[in-house]
């Protein structure tokens, strides 16, 4: 599963939380989400690519975030899904954020796409 490995789904969250943290992330996964790919937040909103293409760079950046205990689960021939817990503050923010993160890609056309992206909270 070429693209679809460890080190390149990371390297993908880790570009996806960078955009996070300057305030680009609507114009980052506006390109990378499938055409019908979700987000599914912790808050029970579930948002489509143009959403999200048209909220993220407005939301307040993060100021750090860490990634632990990533893994992949195959899911077929061209998917497979990344899981792993993300921390990660703001400034002025108490308590860090912390959630379990699963995010669904697949290849389209020799592309690594994000079909989805789901949070849940640790605590």
């Amino acid at each position: 599963m070429a693209g679809l490995d460890l080190p390149h789904l990371l390297a993908l969250e880790h570009r996806g939380w960078d955009a996070l943290c300057r305030s680009e992330g609507g114009t980052f996964y506006g390109e990378l989400m499938t055409p019908d790919g979700v987000m599914v937040l912790v808050n029970g909103m579930v948002l489509g690519r143009d959403e999200i293409a048209g909220s993220l760079n407005h939301a307040p950046p993060w100021a750090s975030y860490a990634l632990a205990d990533a893994r992949v689960v195959p899911a077929g021939t061209e998917t497979a899904a990344l899981v792993y817990r993300a921390t990660a503050s703001r400034h002025g923010q108490h308590d860090p954020f912390t959630a379990l993160m699963s995010s669904v890609y697949c290849l389209i056309q020799g592309q690594v796409r994000l079909a989805l992206y789901q949070q849940t909270t640790t605590g």
